[in-house]
């Protein structure tokens, strides 16, 4: 047996200079020496300190427990050890190194184990750097699991031949293989290959090589089955090396798209036809190249033929109107830029003929380029020139409507602040009657009485049109011919128009029914006519009335003023005047609106004549515009036979005597001034009166008192109880009273109420004490 200074003469000159660490250990397993690799890779500065620790060392250096095991056995069973990769733990500062291990045994000549030499080499940082690489291939495994489709890495050499050094999962859904088939058999996808379109790949790898940047390339593969795929492939190189360039790319199945493309091909020409068919006409505008298809429904809609127009889209916006331009581009952009999801718009086109025809346009944008620019864009122009036409009949009558509504609020406001100046102008009339009987005919009061009188009269003649054209002012409707009234005020208009006025008539023979109040009727004729010479301001002219039987459809009945459909007496009053422009034809019926000088009109002319129309529900048209004059046509309806009956005036017997004397009538009324006259002037009349000034007070006073009453007669619109709710609680307690209702506004609901609390008559207000007086006694005499 060599002697250890032997040994170590051996391992100076052996191991010194190894750049991996080596060893040898005794039979025993004792480590005998160390070289400075070994020595350095277990984290030791000597090999003395190295021996010491490691051969006393209680804990097994890897870190996989019988790792130590494995590694004897197989030094034991075939006399050598190589490549023995583990992970180890240094014993001076426990840090974690990965080695690979080879030893041997080392015999005499007799076969007797003498000792055991190895080498012991640090790879923690190849082990590091595949596992490095081994977490890369996983996740870009899993990224390209995420991708629709096959990722790949080709090596591409210079006599073009290929090595695929990646292939990810998704060609399994492509051809049906795995990636391994691939990488193993590089060629084994250009089987796959279209006939038909195996010239133009190579083609295209050709170009590409040649250093064309790749934009992709669409193609066909054949599978297996004989199924046909469309696939999209687009590769970029990303390294060059002596032996050729790497590139990484993509495969995609377009399949879908392709099939619903061929798709979209042949129901194009189907689909252009259904829309022509149901009257929309198609365009389809290549917006690259200016060119615009547009099918025979729009050339026939505009009266074009096919050839009379260049295909092109410049030319078709050419046919817009100049107005309408503007927003057509707008809304054009929205679309292009994403904002609106489809183009609409409406304009005027002109026709062939000149004329101008209104087309709501749609489209889409269906095909866009790589930098997201519209390429192709299809839609369909629709006539909507009627509709058009109709929207702005109903704009017509919308304003048509706020008109109406306007006079009508209007109309409530005059209604009512002439009912109270009205309750106002009685008690002044009738305490001046009283006034003048009281002073005698002869009194030096009597002149300035008389002007007073006449002021009043004056006022409640103004006050009578107020009510007119609010429709509050009693009225006397009859059946009766229209003609015999138009006639009686042409006569008396005939004295009053000025001598360069002419006025034509063209009535006709026809008698026209109408259900009317005469005075009213003629009074709209006086005051249009009136209106109509005034409006000529002294220049000579010509005013035509006309009287005529029409028939009003249901859409002239809408336009008119959404009045019945049927027949109509139409009179109507025409001059050749100066005309009204529309500020002025818009307000021409509104109370004190008036176009006069200051001092010659109260502007209430025309406001009654739409109040009397109304009420006798009709409906006024005026037509006009400045320099062409202007007519008003008034439109009442026919009067029935129905209506003739109802109209019909009862047969009127023989009226007792009066029988004032001792009569008792209770009189009620909010107005105190009204009650005190009221009362004065009966009781001059011969009547007992008892006089209250509110329902309630009245009330009270009949159900505690058994003083016998031939009259009850109160006002409708009071504070509180009304007249009508003040006959139901009076009637309750005596049943048999007699009661008549007064009201300045007498409709048909008031008289159904009255009716139903067994009022014996309703009364218009009266103009005068002594009109009430003759309305009491015509009641006691009935």
């Amino acid at each position: 047996m060599p002697s250890p200074a032997d040994l170590s003469l051996d391992f100076s000159s052996l191991f010194q200079f190894l750049p991996v660490g080596a060893y040898r250990t005794s039979s025993a397993g004792v480590m005998l020496r160390a070289n400075p690799a070994l020595v350095r890779i277990n984290g030791y500065d000597s090999e003395e300190r190295m021996l010491a620790d490691v051969n006393r060392a209680s804990s097994d250096w890897y870190v996989r427990q019988g790792r130590r095991a494995e590694f004897r056995a197989l030094l034991e069973r075939d006399g050598f050890v190589r490549g023995f990769v583990s992970e180890v733990v240094r014993h001076e500062d426990g840090r974690r190194l990965w080695v690979s291990e080879n030893a041997h045994a080392v015999r005499d000549a007799s076969g007797t184990l003498l000792y055991y030499e190895g080498t012991v080499e640090d790879i923690t940082a190849q082990m590091q750097a595949q596992e490095d690489l081994r977490a890369s291939e996983e996740r870009l495994r899993l990224l390209t699991q995420q991708i629709p489709g096959m990722v790949f890495v080709v090596h591409v050499a210079d006599d073009g031949s290929t090595r695929y050094d990646f292939v990810s999962a998704g060609v399994q859904q492509i051809y049906g293989l795995t990636p391994d088939d691939v990488m193993n058999q590089p060629g084994i996808l250009v089987r796959y290959r279209h006939p038909d379109d195996a010239p133009l790949f190579a083609e295209h790898i050709r170009r590409i090589h040649a250093g064309a940047p790749d934009r992709g390339f669409e193609y066909r593969i054949v599978l297996p089955d004989g199924t046909i795929r469309w696939l999209y492939r687009r590769a970029d190189t990303v390294s060059h090396d002596a032996t050729g360039q790497v590139r990484v790319g993509l495969l995609l199945d377009i399949t879908d798209r392709k099939n619903a493309e061929l798709a979209l091909r042949e129901s194009e020409a189907l689909w252009k036809l259904a829309l022509d068919g149901a009257g929309d006409g198609v365009w389809d505008w290549n917006i690259a190249t200016g060119e615009e298809y547009v099918s025979p429904r729009i050339l026939a809609m505009y009266g074009y033929a096919d050839g009379d127009l260049m295909p092109r889209a410049d030319e078709l916006d050419a046919l817009t109107h100049p107005d309408d331009i503007a927003q057509m581009q707008v809304d054009r952009q929205a679309h292009f830029e994403g904002r609106a999801p489809v183009y609409r718009n409406e304009h005027r086109v002109r026709c062939k003929d000149g004329r101008w025809k209104w087309v709501l346009s749609r489209g889409m944008v269906i095909s866009r380029d790589d930098a997201d620019r519209p390429l192709r864009m299809v839609g369909t122009h629709t006539d909507i020139t009627e509709l058009k036409a109709a929207e702005a009949q109903q704009r017509a009558l919308e304003t048509q409507l706020r008109e109406s509504q306007k006079m009508e609020a209007i109309g409530t406001l005059a209604g009512g602040v002439a009912h109270d100046f009205n309750n106002l102008l009685a008690a002044i009339l009738g305490n001046l009657a009283l006034a003048r009987e009281d002073v005698g005919p002869d009194h030096i009061a009597q002149e300035s009485l008389a002007e007073i009188n006449r002021a009043a009269i004056r006022a409640r003649q103004l006050v009578q049109q107020i009510l007119a054209f609010s429709r509050r002012q009693t009225q006397e409707l009859q059946r009766q011919p229209l003609l015999p009234l138009v006639e009686d005020a042409l006569r008396l208009l005939r004295s009053l128009l000025p001598a360069a006025v002419q006025l034509s008539t063209r009535l006709g023979h026809a008698p026209v029914p109408v259900l009317a109040d005469a005075t009213q009727v003629q009074q709209v004729l006086m005051n249009l006519c009136t209106n109509a010479w005034q409006a000529m301001d002294g220049q000579p002219g010509e005013i035509t009335v006309a009287l005529r039987v029409v028939q009003v459809d249901p859409a002239q009945a809408l336009q008119l003023g959404n009045i019945d459909a049927g027949a109509y007496a139409c009179l109507s009053v025409a001059d050749n005047g100066p005309g009204m422009d529309e500020a002025t034809l818009r307000r021409i019926f509104e109370p004190f609106f008036t176009t006069k000088a200051p001092g010659s009109g109260t502007g209430l002319g025309l406001s009654v004549v739409h109040g009397i129309v109304k009420a006798h529900r009709g409906v006024i048209a005026v037509h006009s515009a400045p320099g062409e004059g202007a007519r008003f046509d008034v439109y009442l309806p026919l009067a029935s036979d129905a209506a003739a009956a109802d109209a019909a005036p009862p047969a009127a017997g023989p009226a007792p005597a009066p029988q004032a004397a001792g009569r008792h009538i209770v009189y009620v009324d909010d107005y105190e001034a009204l009650v005190f006259l009221a009362a004065r002037l009966l009781r001059k009349h011969g009547y007992r009166v008892s006089t209250f000034t509110s329902g309630e007070e009245a009330l009270g006073w009949l159900q505690t008192h058994d003083d016998p009453v031939d009259l009850l007669v109160t006002d409708q619109n009071m504070p509180g109880m009304s007249g009508v709710e003040l006959a139901q609680a009076v009637r309750r307690s005596r049943p048999g009273q007699r009661v008549a209702i007064v009201s300045g506004h007498v409709n048909e609901p008031l008289v159904q109420q009255a009716q139903a609390a067994g009022v014996t008559e309703v009364l218009g207000k009266q103009d005068s004490m002594d009109a009430l007086a003759e309305a009491v006694r015509q009641l006691l005499e009935g």
